[in-house]
């Protein structure tokens, strides 16, 4: 597995168990900002990416020259799984988009994370979790009513991104599986489309629709449904 990704709306490929070998491509001079954020360890690297980056061979490649973008290439025509999550339209633009890619490995899961997915009148914005939750709904439901919303200090709509995104890619695989030998079948490799919005929007439970036909409103962090014993 490739993986073009910074800062957190990733795969957490914490364990060897799906991928024997991960590559993750990283910038010049710094890596991935993830690095350097937050608390750092007396080495002054962040303990936030060894947890992130753990089990994963990184590599410093600078996709903005072609001889960068031409070492990638050989590495994803290798590869069972690419995962990016550059704002929509980086990659074609480096001439590395699905299309492109197919060509020389059509076997390839191409799984995109961003914002707002890879179609639709918000996909050109950049999107963020701290953006992204609002957007998807948690930020209204984690308050109290006529309070502001409330976020948390952890980006929860990256890591639901993250969690689609393997889900997604091991159906991928899985599909690809079942089309090998299949005569008509010219390419099973496939392209995953994540958006972190709809990642946040897919735990909002019964908020949407309950509001939409009941009117009901935000409660904050009372649990109506809940009975608690000790």
């Amino acid at each position: 597995m490739v993986g073009l990704t910074h800062r957190r709306a990733v795969l957490r490929d914490n364990s060897r168990i799906l991928w024997r070998r991960q590559v993750k491509v990283e910038p010049l001079k710094i890596g991935d900002p993830l690095r350097i954020w937050r608390h750092l360890d007396v080495d002054g690297q962040s303990p936030w990416f060894r947890s992130m980056g753990r089990n994963k061979k990184s590599v410093t490649i600078d996709l903005k020259t072609k001889e960068g973008r031409s070492l990638v290439r050989k590495l994803v025509d290798k590869s069972d799984v690419l995962i990016e999550n550059f704002k929509p339209g980086t990659m074609e633009k480096w001439g590395m988009g699905p299309d492109d890619l197919y060509t020389t490995n059509p076997t390839l899961i191409y799984t995109r994370v961003s914002g707002y997915g890879q179609t639709g009148p918000y996909s050109p914005r950049p999107g963020y979790a701290s953006v992204c939750e609002g957007m998807g709904g948690f930020r209204h439901v984690n308050g109290h009513p006529g309070d502001p919303p409330v976020r948390p200090n952890i980006s929860l709509g990256d890591s639901l991104a993250g969690v689609h995104a393997a889900l997604g890619t091991v159906m991928a695989l899985l599909a690809r599986d079942r089309l090998k030998g299949v005569a008509r079948a010219r390419r099973t490799g496939q392209v995953v489309d994540v958006a972190i919005y709809e990642a946040v929007l897919n735990m909002m439970e019964g908020a949407v629709p309950e509001f939409d036909r009941l009117g009901e409103v935000r409660i904050g962090s009372l649990g109506l449904y809940n009975v608690v014993r000790r």
